[in-house]
């Protein structure tokens, strides 16, 4: 696999459209992150793409920029429903990140004539049916669920002009690859395909070359923590964890904070400490609540409404 590499420091040089660098200044970015400034460019020119970057580096807008800026320049066909063809599939393990990358599409494509919606299990299935009917551009889905769609005869992949695989070694951890290897025999084999992975295990990288055509190759470092970063290790007793952490709460003058736990009833019980407190803006997220409120936990914490998110 040949390696590319270029650095560029400014999101004006990389030749992206004008109203996606509007929708992106207006992000607050200015400058790409090193996955950006390497991938962008092999995207734009075609290849395909095997890249090592770690969540937290930018990739997502690493793919959608250039994805959204190849399909402004030409007009969508049809798809077998008479809707606007999906041209673009986003595949990635959880319904969380779906949300989250669907949501960098509506953000960067803001001032563009471009579609995208997100597929998912856990919710119900026909609006998202109707929507995919209508037609969009670019579609973010879980694996099983898009071969629910598929299965069923609701979904026409055979537009697709561009696949990413987001987090492809989770994907294997999570027994996605046969599923994966599914839905790509039902896409085109003239597509673009796009790999992006936290690590590159012996079985992604054989996967890789299965699914990639002459690809380009990148990898970006971990990044080391940020001095500003402060950590603290507290060994304790069973019967005291929960005193010290209300304890820690009350000396710290906090505007978010996720807590994580090891199972699910202790998420609910640790909620439940923290609210008879008096803290109102506390929610648990774990899998035993229903996937609506799992996004509206998510959310609202994102939006400020909970200032505490306790989770597995």
């Amino acid at each position: 696999m040949r390696r590319f590499w270029r650095a560029i420091m400014k999101f004006e040089e990389l030749n992206l459209a004008p109203a996606i660098l509007q929708a992106v200044q207006e992000q607050g970015y200015d400058t790409p992150t090193p996955v950006q400034a390497q991938a962008i460019p092999i995207v734009l020119a075609g290849h395909d793409l095997l890249a090592g970057a770690q969540t937290g580096t930018g990739k997502t807008a690493a793919f959608m920029l250039p994805i959204l800026h190849k399909l402004s320049l030409a007009e969508a066909g049809r798809n077998k429903f008479g809707g606007k063809a999906i041209r673009a599939l986003v595949l990635t393990p959880t319904r969380e990140l779906a949300a989250q990358i669907q949501e960098s599409a509506k953000d960067y494509g803001k001032y563009l004539s471009l579609q995208s919606t997100v597929v998912f299990g856990g919710v119900g299935m026909k609006p998202q049916v109707d929507r995919v009917k209508r037609g969009v551009d670019v579609l973010v889905a879980t694996p099983g669920r898009l071969l629910d769609l598929q299965g069923q005869g609701l979904l026409d992949l055979s537009s697709i002009e561009i696949l990413v695989l987001d987090e492809a070694d989770r994907m294997l951890d999570m027994g996605f690859i046969p599923d994966i290897e599914k839905i790509f025999n039902l896409t085109p084999f003239t597509r673009q395909t796009l790999f992006f992975s936290a690590t590159m295990p012996p079985a992604i990288q054989t996967f890789a070359q299965l699914c990639l055509t002459d690809p380009l190759s990148i990898e970006i470092a971990r990044s080391s923590i940020p001095t500003s970063v402060t950590h603290a290790f507290y060994p304790v007793a069973m019967d005291q964890r929960d005193e010290l952490l209300l304890e820690l709460l009350k000396q710290t003058d906090y505007h978010s904070v996720m807590i994580f736990t090891r199972t699910r009833k202790e998420a609910d019980q640790l909620t439940s400490l923290i609210k008879s407190t008096g803290q109102p803006k506390v929610a648990a997220m774990h899998s035993d609540i229903n996937q609506v409120d799992r996004m509206k936990a998510l959310a609202g914490f994102k939006a400020g409404d909970y200032e505490i998110l306790v989770a597995t």
